[in-house]
């Protein structure tokens, strides 16, 4: 499944402005606006839909797994719908675009969210939870990998059916793929807890009714800040790294390609590497590691100059084997704090909406900060005066870094550092 989800990111962003704007004349400054608009709605859900799907987890398995089959039809029809839409004006267009993107994403957060939460109540210790989040994320960034490649190579019919059978084979393997034990589902039923609401009188329980469950545990709170800020450490680059290879290497036209396979292969080879890093270090030392790792890279990043390409696929090298940390680790941190804490029991999916909308919220907040910081730095895009390479260079390798920082400061003191005491 996480294979199929990952078509639903990259062709939306890449593909589907470009094939808009030749196809039907849509004004790109319109789709995007539309493209923010229905990305942030589709953020602000996340908490709510993790809340939906914690009350059918407390129904039944298979009313999660039939929720989900509902979910991924909505996503085909609607993925399919917006690159072969039922209208061709412009302006028709951008409204019918509007009610599909809101259809698909809220079907791929949907699913998602389920999909993460299963394999949270999944269990097991550190390596094993490790094990799950990087099976996932491994095959999540095959899918980026294929999504990229089809279109290209096949074209856009055989990018939606591959597509269509991809999220119908993860559905149909989901099926059979092993269940949370029943002790561990119900563990919240059997062991009511004074200050949690989802404890009624008698044993009995209902989903929880806050949103804000999670903010009142200390341990999600802490690490959804290491979280947020380490991920606007890695989006960061991943908004202004064609800056960056354009103006500041200048590197030849097509090397973005040779760059951002290097960076995505590494990051999926890294898991093996990262998964016997947890077993012989624990999860939160593995990933203090990773962002150590990142740090050094972005710093020699910040050293290049015009037409050192090579160098530059062994940046893509070091951070993409970085990237396999910050891929695998933080989600079995997040499950491994769900298992220890009797507050979230009830409220599993609610966490990991919360973490979604996190995830999405850094990308946001990344554009947000860097594109602001280079402008009032000076930097235009084509620029090539020293001023201006120098800004880009601060905000594509140094600004990370500091926030990278920060990020395995607030690791190290919550999580390290007790659990060394311990």
């Amino acid at each position: 499944m996480g294979l199929a989800l990952a078509f639903v990111a990259l062709p939306l962003y890449v593909l589907l402005p470009n094939h808009y704007a030749r196809q039907f004349g849509v004004p790109l400054s319109a789709l995007g606006a539309v493209l923010l608009i229905t990305r942030l709605a589709d953020a602000l859900i996340d908490p709510l839909l993790g809340r939906w799907v914690d009350r059918l987890f407390h129904r039944s398995l298979s009313a999660v797994q039939r929720f989900t089959a509902v979910a991924c039809v909505f996503m085909a029809l609607g993925f399919a719908a917006l690159f072969f839409p039922p209208v061709q004006s412009a302006e028709a267009l951008l409204w019918v675009s509007a009610a599909l993107l809101m259809v698909t994403y809220a079907s791929f957060s949907a699913v998602t969210v389920a999909h993460q939460t299963w394999g949270a109540m999944l269990g097991g210790n550190a390596v094993e939870q490790s094990r799950v989040v990087a099976w996932r994320e491994g095959l999540g960034l095959l899918g980026v990998v294929l999504a990229s490649v089809v279109p290209t190579v096949l074209g856009l019919e055989a990018m939606v059916g591959l597509f269509a059978l991809a999220l119908a084979a993860g559905w149909l393997l989901w099926r059979t793929a092993p269940r949370p034990g029943l002790a561990y589902v119900e563990r919240a039923r059997l062991s009511p807890e004074a200050d949690n609401p989802s404890v009624l009188a008698g044993g009995e329980t209902k989903a929880p009714t806050s949103l804000v469950l999670p903010f009142k545990d200390p341990a999600f709170v802490r690490l959804i800040l290491v979280f947020v800020i380490n991920g606007m450490a890695s989006a960061i680059p991943a908004t202004l790294m064609l800056f960056f290879v354009q103006d500041r290497l200048q590197a030849p036209a097509g090397m973005e390609t040779v760059f951002l396979g290097t960076f995505f292969m590494c990051a999926a080879a890294s898991m093996p590497l990262w998964l016997k890093a947890v077993a012989r270090w624990g999860l939160a030392r593995s990933w203090l590691c990773g962002m150590c790792l990142s740090t050094a890279v972005f710093v020699g990043a910040s050293l290049l100059g015009q037409g050192q390409t090579t160098a530059f696929v062994l940046i893509c090298i070091g951070s993409g084997l970085a990237m396999g940390a910050d891929l695998a680790l933080p989600g079995a941190l997040l499950a491994g704090v769900i298992q220890h804490s009797q507050r979230l029991q009830n409220a599993q999916a609610t966490c990991w909406g919360w973490w979604n909308f996190a995830t999405k919220l850094n990308l946001a907040l990344a554009a947000g900060v860097a594109l602001p910081v280079l402008g009032a730095l000076g930097y235009t895009p084509g620029a090539r005066d020293a001023s201006a390479l120098q800004a880009l260079t601060v905000a594509y390798c140094l600004l990370p870094c500091v926030l990278k920082l920060i990020a395995s400061a607030g690791l190290y003191i919550w999580l390290v550092r007790p659990q060394a005491r311990a």
